[in-house]
């Protein structure tokens, strides 16, 4: 196994190139870079500059517009989602679809602006819905409740009815 120092880069994509079949090459984690999260088109062509095929298999992440989850997609030849990703998106769709009772739904986070809609989505589902992470600061907040130094979504606060 190989480790490359970066994830994009002409140092990276000889790294790419002069790798053997059925080797491993292994990148630096790409989140070091502040054009991941802004899903910037230069980055995500970088990444695609890899290889012509993207297969996504972080169902965890598949949500975020990053570049390397939804940017990259424009400039592949092909993408798809991977086995695993296949398997969550069916068994999420049959527990939605049809649950067994009672049906319980827990979500963390940190960000209730990156899970709003599925909150909404779920709320006519299921019989309870049970809120964790750092999300549930914003949600304490906006009771009235002091939440110190705790990490908070101001913006959502006034949120809902």
């Amino acid at each position: 196994m190989a480790f490359a120092a970066d994830c994009v880069g002409p140092e990276v994509e000889n790294a790419v190139n002069a790798a053997q079949a059925g080797s491993v090459l292994l990148l630096e984690n790409l989140r070091f870079h502040p054009e991941e999260e802004a899903n910037d088109p230069g980055f995500a062509r970088q990444l695609a500059a890899l290889a012509p095929l993207y297969v996504n298999d972080a169902f965890g992440s598949a949500h975020r517009a990053h570049a390397s989850t939804e940017g990259i997609t424009h400039f592949v030849q092909k993408a798809a989602a991977g086995f695993l990703m296949e398997k969550e998106l069916r068994y999420l769709g049959g527990a939605l679809e049809t649950p067994q009772r009672p049906f319980i739904a827990i979500l963390g986070g940190a960000k209730i602006s990156d899970k709003i809609e599925v909150i909404e989505n779920l709320l006519g589902k299921v019989d309870r819905l049970l809120i964790g992470g750092a999300m549930m600061f914003t949600f304490l907040k906006s009771q009235g409740h002091s939440i110190g130094k705790s990490l908070c979504e101001e913006e959502q606060v006034g949120l809902g009815p």
